[in-house]
């Protein structure tokens, strides 16, 4: 098992990046049958394979996830795939 870590600065606040982690919890949902639900303003997610928890503070986002067997093998594309995303949807 893998364990993954991403922390990205943003200038969102919290409620803005809330949004945005609702938004991303509907497209992870909807792409690849991720459940998750909200533990104060920790968004906890899981699949087979995949569990993990996205921290939203005022200043910063942060992603602790442990992949299973099959997605470790595919943790290097993930971390690439991650960076371009919080990029994406919370700047900085």
């Amino acid at each position: 098992m893998a364990t993954l870590v991403f922390e990205r600065p943003h200038a969102l606040g919290l409620d803005a990046a809330r949004a945005v982690a609702d938004r991303l919890a509907q497209e992870m949902r909807d792409d690849y049958g991720v459940q998750s639900h909200w533990d104060g303003n920790d968004l906890v997610f899981s699949r087979t394979g995949l569990s993990g928890v996205l921290r939203i503070n005022p200043e910063s986002v942060r992603l602790d996830a442990q992949l299973g067997f099959l997605f470790s093998a595919y943790k290097t594309r993930i971390e690439e795939s991650m960076s371009a995303n919080f990029a994406r949807y919370f700047g900085a």
